[in-house]
């Protein structure tokens, strides 16, 4: 194990992998901006984390400094911020908790499963689908800041992309399952052992 853990801190002082970094410190800042009722402020933060996301998976693949780092931390970072902002305007009264927990449920399956495969020296790197739900969620949260003005004009869009946000994240998770469930499989056939579905 502390092999495994050596090796994901190996690489880790990257620019991509600073950015994350940087991404999980804003995520304490954001609730205390947004708490304060400085609510402006706290759409920058968020704004300038979502940035951060954009940027550090286009570096990474840029200056090939793609590491398990990165592949772990990086969507850990993404839900951290996303889940954070639901909550927020959820205790705002401003997204549904249902939506919500669903969401949090989705992300708790993702973490033990993570961990599993972690622990059997395998990284599976998020997907298209949870990187587009990422998108949509961002979307929504940046739209949940202007809620009151849509809803005057008639238009609850923030609330049309969270339920396409949670349906995505649905899929992705889904996508994230097949996909692990193929690398054990491999992994055991070249341990010639047998395992699920061997």
């Amino acid at each position: 194990m502390k092999e495994k853990i050596r090796k994901l801190f190996s690489d880790v002082w990257t620019i991509p992998n600073v950015l994350t970094m940087i991404r999980l410190i804003l995520v304490p800042v954001f609730v205390i901006v947004f708490q304060a009722g400085h609510t402006k402020w706290a759409l920058a933060i968020f704004c300038a984390a979502s940035l951060t996301d954009l940027l550090d998976g286009y570096l990474a693949r840029k200056l090939n400094q793609v590491t398990d780092f990165g592949k772990l931390f990086d969507p850990l970072a993404d839900k951290l911020m996303v889940l954070t902002a639901l909550f927020c305007q959820g205790a705002a009264g401003v997204f549904p908790w249902t939506a919500i927990w669903i969401v949090l449920g989705k992300e708790i399956l993702m973490m033990l499963g993570g961990t599993f495969m972690l622990n059997r020296g395998i990284v599976v790197s998020a997907n298209y689908y949870g990187k587009t739900a990422t998108v949509f969620f961002m979307a929504s949260l940046i739209c949940s800041f202007f809620h009151r003005e849509l809803a005057e004009w008639g238009y609850q869009v923030d609330l049309w992309l969270l339920w396409i946000s949670v349906g995505l994240a649905i899929l992705a998770m889904t996508v994230y399952a097949l996909q692990a469930w193929k690398q054990i499989r491999a992994q055991n056939k070249e341990q010639g052992g047998k395992g699920p579905g061997a």
